[in-house]
């Protein structure tokens, strides 16, 4: 069984999300909790914040929460996954914050702002505009899922400094092949939640928030898709609820390159991270209108 890698929060207003997981609010490891470290390096790494109203008063927001994880592609462009951002309601605002820890972030700016969710994201983070994919949904073979948030450049430069991901070139990664990919290293970053957990109520997944990685490695590569093995008995941690739309790194010709997205996986966060690939003709064809290729 698989699991689209969306938090909780977006669960409750997002078809695509598992209702199954329950995931708690408590900044603590993200990513797999086994091999995975902070990343405060990685500042182009940021997590998706939403507001939207769900309440008989469409007119102002009354919930704020981080829900996917994404990247800066250039400096106005954040990538992520076009399950983060279609299946809301209407009213709907996107932003993006490049805090490393952005669940403690939105618990300040909650208790200085109480009952104001849209001054809670402008603490937080910056407003834009989401772009998904025409075509997503698709087919199993190519769903489509990547979008991104066009943000204000200025308002990004203001409040972090980053350099932009790099992006693989058209194809980069069948150039490699099988015996490439087994000895090319991967890591998967992201703001997402730990592998479940068994309690009293059944599984739960603790942590989220707070910006890590961990190490990946290759297992199968698909025209669209890649399976990256996430198990702690190779060395590898993983991704989990809330790294949707986040970045997997592989280091292509001795640079760091973001060469796909995290979309979906084992329900339980142990074995398997499936990723949408970034150097195929669909993919390419949806990034050009936002950013220069390589």
């Amino acid at each position: 069984m698989t699991a689209v890698r969306t938090t909780t929060v977006a669960t409750a207003v997002s078809a695509a999300a598992c209702a199954a997981v329950l995931a708690t609010a408590i900044p603590s490891a993200a990513i797999n909790s086994y091999n995975a470290t902070p990343a405060p390096e990685r500042t182009e790494v940021g997590a998706l914040v939403a507001t939207w109203d769900d309440d008989a008063d469409p007119g102002t927001p009354d919930r704020v929460d981080w829900v996917c994880s994404g990247t800066m592609i250039d400096a106005d462009t954040f990538l992520t996954a076009a399950h983060c951002t279609t299946d809301w309601p209407e009213n709907v605002r996107f932003h993006v914050s490049l805090d490393q820890d952005v669940q403690a972030a939105l618990d300040a700016a909650a208790a200085a702002h109480p009952g104001d969710p849209a001054a809670v994201a402008r603490a937080v983070a910056v407003e834009g505009v989401a772009h998904s994919h025409p075509a997503y949904p698709g087919p199993a073979a190519d769903t489509h899922d990547i979008s991104v948030i066009e943000l204000p450049a200025a308002k990004i430069a203001e409040r972090w400094s980053f350099k932009p991901a790099a992006l693989p070139k058209a194809g980069a990664l069948d150039a490699l092949g099988p015996q490439g990919l087994n000895a090319t290293p991967f890591v998967v970053a992201g703001y997402g939640t730990q592998e479940a957990e068994r309690g009293p109520g059944g599984h739960t997944h603790p942590g989220g928030g707070v910006r890590m990685k961990a190490p990946v490695s290759f297992n199968a590569l698909n025209d669209a898709w890649i399976r990256l093995s996430m198990t702690a008995p190779q060395g590898n941690g993983g991704a989990c609820y809330g790294d949707s739309g986040g970045p997997n790194f592989a280091e292509l010709g001795g640079r760091r390159t973001l060469v796909a997205t995290t979309i979906t996986g084992d329900t339980p966060c142990y074995a398997t991270n499936v990723v949408y690939r970034l150097d195929t003709p669909g993919a390419r064809d949806f990034l050009r209108t936002f950013v220069q290729l390589p």
